[in-house]
Order: structure tokens, then sequence, then C-alpha cells
């Protein structure tokens, strides 16, 4: 297969699978957009978690949310959990990584919070017991997941379930709704 045909083939399959974003999560996006207004109109931030690509995807929505994104002057409070090494790698350490999103969440959020978990598979344990610390404290939690959901879609109150199975796919989907959601915002 030459290169031009692959290339052609990766952009129909990204254009394709958000075309189903667009029919399948329009609702779970609006959701998502008016629990982060509610969130932050009560003076709540926002918190995003995952792993490999999720933890960069996290970051960069963080980033878009505390920076100057479409040229806002406001800045939004919002938090990535998977910046400070010394934190992931005491947490992993002293209680084992499964907790390293459950123990920050214990302590830095509350009830204001939205609490976004990233998973492209959605059985990630430690985001799982992340999004379950949030839900005690009272935090509106949100997954974001690729097409089965995992067990992290059954939990959160907010799912949205990218439409499909490969993993670049999803990260790319899930970047469109994270900055949707400073869009919005």
């Amino acid at each position: 297969m030459n290169l031009k045909k692959q290339i052609n083939e990766i952009i129909d399959e990204n254009v394709r699978i958000n075309l189903l974003v667009k029919e399948q999560c329009y609702s779970s996006i609006l959701e998502l957009v008016d629990s982060a207004k509610k969130s932050i109109k009560k003076k709540g931030k926002v918190i995003l978690f995952g792993n490999g690509g999720s933890a960069a995807d996290s970051q960069h929505i963080a980033a878009e949310f505390m920076g100057k994104f479409k040229n806002k002057k406001r800045f939004l409070h919002a938090i990535s959990l998977t910046t400070n090494s010394s934190i992931l790698s005491a947490i992993g350490n002293d209680f084992g990584f499964d907790e390293v999103f459950a123990i920050q969440i214990k302590s830095l959020a509350s009830k204001n919070d939205l609490v976004i978990g990233i998973s492209t598979s959605g059985n990630s344990i430690n985001v799982i017991n992340g999004i379950n610390e949030a839900k005690k404290i009272g935090c509106k939690t949100v997954s974001l997941t690729g097409s089965n959901g995992g067990k992290l879609a059954k939990m959160a109150e907010i799912n949205i379930k990218i439409p499909s199975k490969d993993t670049q796919r999803i990260q790319e989907s899930h970047i469109l709704v994270g900055h949707m959601l400073c869009e919005f915002i």
C-alpha cells in the first residue's frame, strides 16, 4: 500500500468517527459543557487524569482551560493529576499505582469540582479508583472512553464513548471533545 493511500484512509477514518461522535455523543457533550459551567460558577475546578496518551490529553485540556484558548482573557481553574512526577512516584511507591489518582482526588477535590477520567479502554484501575473517590466527595464525574466504555462508563455520571476501538482515533476525538469544552465555557 502506498503512503498517499494510507494517509487518505486514516483521514477518512477520523472523519467517519467524528461524524459518529456528532450523532452519538451530542447530548453527552452538551451535558458535559453544562456541568462544567455549573462547576465553574460555583468556584469549582475541572480535574482531569488518565494514563499514557490519555495523561497527555488530560494535560493538554487542562492547559487549554488555564491558558489563553481562543484569546479568552478569563482564566479557568483546571488541573491534570498527571503532571507531578514526584507525587505520582511517591503515591505509586507507597500505595501502589492503582491509587495515584484516588489519593490526589482525596487531597485536592471538593464537591463543586468536575472530575474527568480519560481511558480509551474504560478499564484502567487507577482511573476507575479516581472516579470512585470523586463520587464519594460529591463531585460531578465524567468518563471519556472508547466504544464499549468499559467499567468506567458505568460509573461516571456523564459518559462520552467515542465510537471506535482504535486507540489513536479515540484519542483524537477526546481532544476534539476537550477543545469543544474549552471553547464553550
